[in-house]
């Protein structure tokens, strides 16, 4: 009954008018009747019926006033946004996204399962915008086209796998795809999140050719940088360090974030990962405006079919069908 509200509640206040016509008007005078001795006497069973006749014209009145009042019903509230923001994710997929370099407690993880750890929660946050996700590897592929619907996009993040686009790094590709989705797009803030853990070795544009395109429609590039660099490889009876991200093209990166007015992040563990989206988050707060309205459903059809229907008993009655 939370959900129910009568808008026009004062017309509550007639309930009450027939009984006070009742008792101003005059009563109305009724002829004697006239008596015969061979008719059998009704008047003891016609007592009963009269009474019903005032019941349901009791319910009648009753349901008509409450059609009067307009009952709605109001379901749960519906939040809006009314200026979101456009956000692509651009997830590399490359063969070298297998390296367990991304430590996270005392174990590394490979960069993808950490990539999607983080991503996880940074979509979860992002509530009011309208979120893509583009992954690429030998080439880029629109796995998820822009929508608000946040559920959606982590369930395809995490969905991906390594190998069904090849092993290479197209990042121009990459970031082409996603500016594409940017064209017909209306959001007065487009923001693109690119991150790869390698240099662009594959596709048919070249990433600051890419970055020049959509740095043309307003977009603005993030870019970060996957893979833990030096770090020491135990092998048999010794040790060495290996650099795990000598394949990363951070000069690109940097590039690309500067020439479109983003900037350029450094991801050597999972914390690190975790404490960029942070970053990312705060430089591109969450639009503060909200519309909430609650769908709602007119009732006052209910109690006028009511109405209808005890008004079609009475003139059966009246008629003496029963």
């Amino acid at each position: 009954m939370a959900n129910i509200e009568f808008v026009w509640w004062w017309a509550l206040f007639l309930l009450p008018l027939p009984l006070i016509i009742h008792r101003l008007l005059p009563p109305v005078k009724v002829a004697a009747p006239i008596q015969l001795p061979f008719l059998p006497k009704v008047n003891a069973q016609s007592a009963p019926k009269q009474t019903l006749l005032r019941v349901l014209a009791t319910l009648i009145w009753l349901c008509l006033v409450i059609a009067l009042t307009r009952p709605v019903w109001y379901g749960d509230p519906v939040t809006h946004n009314p200026e979101h923001r456009d956000l692509m994710l651009v997830v590399d997929l490359s063969g070298s996204m297998t390296q367990k370099d991304m430590k996270q407690g005392d174990e590394y993880i490979d960069r993808l399962t950490a990539v999607k750890n983080v991503l996880t929660d940074f979509i979860e946050k992002r509530s009011g915008d309208r979120l893509g996700l583009v992954v690429y590897a030998d080439h880029a592929y629109l796995q998820t086209p822009l929508t608000l619907d946040r559920q959606t996009v982590s369930d395809q993040l995490n969905q991906t796998v390594l190998g069904l686009l090849g092993s290479q790094t197209a990042i121009g590709d990459g970031i082409a795809v996603a500016t594409k989705t940017f064209v017909d797009s209306d959001a007065p803030q487009r923001v693109m999140i690119l991150l790869s853990d390698g240099g662009n070795n594959a596709g048919v544009l070249d990433p600051m050719e890419a970055a020049e395109i959509a740095n043309k429609f307003d977009t603005t590039i993030y870019t970060v940088g996957v893979g833990a660099g030096e770090m020491v490889v135990k092998e048999f009876f010794m040790t060495r360090k290996v650099n795990t991200a000598h394949d990363l093209d951070e000069v690109t990166l940097q590039n690309i974030a500067n020439l479109t007015g983003g900037k350029y992040f450094r991801a050597r563990d999972s914390h690190d990962l975790a404490s960029i989206y942070d970053t990312i988050n705060e430089l591109e707060p969450i639009s503060d405006a909200v519309q909430t309205w609650r769908p709602q459903t007119e009732w006052f059809g209910i109690p006028l079919a009511a109405a209808l229907l005890l008004s079609t008993v009475v003139l059966i009655l009246r008629r003496g069908f029963v």
